[in-house]
């Protein structure tokens, strides 16, 4: 096939015959854009292989051919179409026939006329397709019999050869609908006219959408017709070209299958690493991996060691099959342990360390020791300083030998207030020996929760968990993960989640090699510090709103300041004050006469100094210059 235009090969395009594959003969390049414009391809090279799949109509430009005046109709335009036989029209019906038999045709002869005409008989509307089918005398006058109308209802008119137009001639045959007059290849760029549009001549051009396959495209390519480019058809040679379609994981698990899928990795994410897995190191270009399908069950928890200095993060798949146990949770305040009540769920905890409570502000807390037994009731208000309401923790102190409390009368069992800023340090007091299953753990408690991996997985025999003193399970995440193996290595299963590492893959030929009995996948992925801060930051976490921060104490600054405030004296203790001070005094110090010598001021103290070891530098210097002047 000769090269054409991308629009006449799409006009001349039986759709039937698709798909079709064409060579680029001639590219070409839109400068607005280097890729595409409007969801539309703009830029081609030569040599470039298209093979359509679909060619969609958009819209249908209408010219007349007088002005050069254009509109666009829909695909949908209800109008028919009549072509006619030439550009020019006919200012009589005897030019008409004359032009006829100069032209050898012969009659009958469809025409219209762009005006109406009155007759005895009738009206025929303008552009009314009329059939001259012969010149004959009617009434003494030289007429043209004419028929109006088809099948059981025409009419015969006898109109004049001096009837006055002007008149086109039209071909035979009804009138055509949109669709039909592109659809017939005898009608490309034939003159039309329709009596639903202004112009008596008009041309129609139409501008199809095609939609195509190219290589190492990832979707559908829309090409618009009227892009100024030639094509090849080599459909015919094309039986050994095979387009490369790429596929991102997270499209393969939106569609479902079919499963198992043989791929081969062509493109990486770029990024730092998610997990500090082995097979990490294995996903790069050219890699062959078999997709089995979405992982079951859809969840994984979060979890971080506990008891270690920089702790390690894990993500534990839902199948995981390791028995856990229980462990304490600690709380530094007493506000952690409001926040950790559950309705219906008593919270009994032990102190950790000693406390007084002439030091707090709250007349209702006696004391606490070390070992002290409390069961947690819920929040409440006390009477504080100045005679304000303050909010509490309201506990209940139990006996010191766990089971005895059950006896005791409720008003023999002491009660008190913590300030919900007392930070003695508490450890919960558990009673649960039980080993359970990840499952069952998590339906009885709320997450967060502190465990023990008392036994690993028995699939999974590097387990990691069992090794460290503690977990905290964090939360548990609904995403879908896909199984996937090493085609050189089937063995060695692993869970990637699309949506964190969605690499571009291509379908691969060939039978995926399926393992023997349940895929051996692994259970706990080890997490990279950076991923999983990303992770916390994720839409899944941000319907976490943090604490709010508990009531802080006055400390000793608040007390100086109800001190002074009751013996009317204002005592400054800002450091810009102190300091401020402090040099005023130095000033004094270094005027004063050597015979009534007095040492320097003492060095004031706040916490809010920024550097104490500078004012230290500044005093030996001041000192020492002074006892060289002497």
């Amino acid at each position: 096939m000769e090269p054409v235009s991308l629009q006449d090969f799409v006009c001349a395009l039986d759709p039937a015959s698709l798909p079709r594959v064409l060579r680029v003969c001639s590219g070409v390049y839109f400068q607005g854009s280097i890729y595409e414009i409007s969801g539309n391809e703009c830029c081609l090279s030569t040599g470039d292989l298209i093979k359509v799949t679909h060619v969609r109509l958009q819209k249908v430009v209408c010219e007349n051919l007088g002005t050069g005046q254009t509109m666009e109709l829909a695909p949908n335009f209800q109008g028919n179409f009549s072509p006619l036989t030439g550009p020019q029209s006919y200012g009589t019906l005897e030019e008409l026939v004359s032009a006829t038999t100069q032209s050898s045709k012969q009659l009958p002869i469809c025409f219209m006329s762009t005006h109406r005409i009155t007759t005895k008989a009738r009206v025929v509307p303008q552009e009314q397709p009329l059939k001259l089918e012969a010149v004959e005398m009617h009434l003494g006058t030289c007429c043209a019999r004419c028929v109006l109308g088809t099948g059981a209802q025409q009419v015969i008119l006898h109109l004049p050869l001096s009837q006055k137009g002007p008149f086109w001639e039209l071909e035979p045959g009804p009138p055509r609908t949109l669709l039909q007059v592109l659809q017939d290849p005898a009608l490309k760029d034939t003159i039309l006219t329709c009596p639903v549009l202004p112009w008596h001549s008009l041309t129609l051009m139409p501008q199809y959408e095609v939609e195509a396959i190219m290589h190492l495209r990832r979707t559908i390519v829309k090409i618009p017709s009227t892009l100024e480019v030639d094509v090849e058809d080599i459909t015919a040679f094309s039986q050994h070209i095979h387009f490369i379609q790429p596929l991102l994981l997270s499209e393969a698990l939106a569609r479902g299958g079919p499963f198992p899928l043989p791929t081969e990795i062509l493109e990486v994410p770029e990024g730092p690493p998610i997990f500090l897995s082995p097979w990490l190191s294995s996903l790069r270009k050219g890699q062959r991996l078999c997709i089995y399908g979405v992982a079951s069950p859809p969840w994984r928890f979060l979890a971080s060691t506990k008891g270690r200095k920089v702790p390690r993060h894990f993500m534990i798949s839902g199948a995981y099959q390791g028995k856990l146990r229980r462990r304490p949770r600690e709380f530094p305040t007493a506000y952690d342990l409001l926040g950790a009540l559950q309705p219906g769920q008593p919270l009994r905890v032990v102190a950790t360390k000693d406390c007084e409570g002439d030091g707090l502000e709250n007349p209702g807390f006696m004391s606490l020791a070390m070992g002290d037994r409390l069961e947690v009731l819920g929040s409440g208000q006390a009477l504080g300083v100045q005679e304000r309401d303050m909010n509490v923790l309201v506990c209940q102190r139990l006996s010191d030998q766990p089971g005895e409390e059950e006896y005791e009368e409720a008003e023999d069992q002491e009660q008190i207030l913590l300030p919900l800023h007392f930070s003695g340090g508490f450890v919960e007091e558990l009673g649960d020996g039980r080993r359970y299953s990840l499952q069952d753990l998590i339906a009885q408690f709320p997450l967060p929760c502190e465990v023990k991996v008392v036994a690993k997985d028995a699939s999974h025999p590097d387990d990691p968990l069992p090794s460290f003193l503690g977990l905290r399970l964090e939360e548990k995440i609904m995403e879908p993960f896909l199984v996937v193996s090493l085609d050189s290595n089937p063995e060695m299963c692993f869970e990637v989640p699309p949506r964190w590492l969605d690499l571009t893959v291509m379908e691969a030929e060939g039978q995926p090699s399926q393992p023997a009995g349940p895929l051996p996948v692994v259970p706990v992925e080890e997490l990279t510090e950076a991923f999983y801060y990303h992770l916390r930051k994720s839409p899944a976490f941000e319907g976490q709103a943090p604490p709010p921060r508990p009531p802080k104490s006055k400390g000793l600054s608040g007390q100086k300041k109800q001190v002074s405030k009751a013996k009317g004296v204002k005592v400054p203790t800002e450091p810009k004050f102190l300091l401020v001070t402090y040099f005023i005094h130095i000033s004094v110090y270094m005027s004063t006469p050597i015979s009534q010598f007095i040492p320097p001021p003492p060095l004031p103290t706040h916490p809010h100094f920024p550097s104490l070891g500078s004012i230290c530098l500044f005093s030996t210097s001041v000192s020492i210059s002074r006892m060289c002047s002497l």
